[in-house]
């Protein structure tokens, strides 16, 4: 049995913690689940439970290297929803503050990517 700590099941490990404490501190959070709600979507608050669920779910397929593939496919689509949706409006502001905004969303979206292409299934 292999035994060494593999960069992919560091990967695993962090994208999995991420989303999943991403979806609790949208149930849990007053502060987050207001900003939410403020958002430009058709019932925010069911979507937000949706993504909530979605985030705890496929973090923990993930977290567990179960349905991988299938899990990042989600999480990509509200990765590119948040960025589109929250970070997008403040250009405004100046390219470098989005740049600084967006940082940690393009990581992820990038260890997403190479889940994906890493399971095959």
């Amino acid at each position: 049995m292999n035994k060494t700590f593999s960069s992919l099941k560091l990967i695993r490990y962090a994208v999995g913690y991420v989303f999943m404490t991403a979806g609790a501190m949208k149930l849990l959070s007053n502060e987050l689940s207001s900003t939410f709600m403020n958002l430009p979507l058709p019932a925010p608050e069911l979507v937000m439970y949706i993504v909530a669920i979605l985030e705890i779910l496929c973090g923990t397929l993930i977290l567990l290297n179960k349905e991988v593939k299938k899990a990042t496919i989600p999480l990509l689509v509200i990765m590119i929803a948040a960025i589109l949706l929250v970070k997008v409006p403040i250009l405004h502001t100046g390219f470098l503050h989005f740049a600084f905004a967006v940082r940690l969303d393009i990581v992820m979206l990038a260890l997403l990517y190479i889940l994906y292409n890493s399971h095959h299934k």
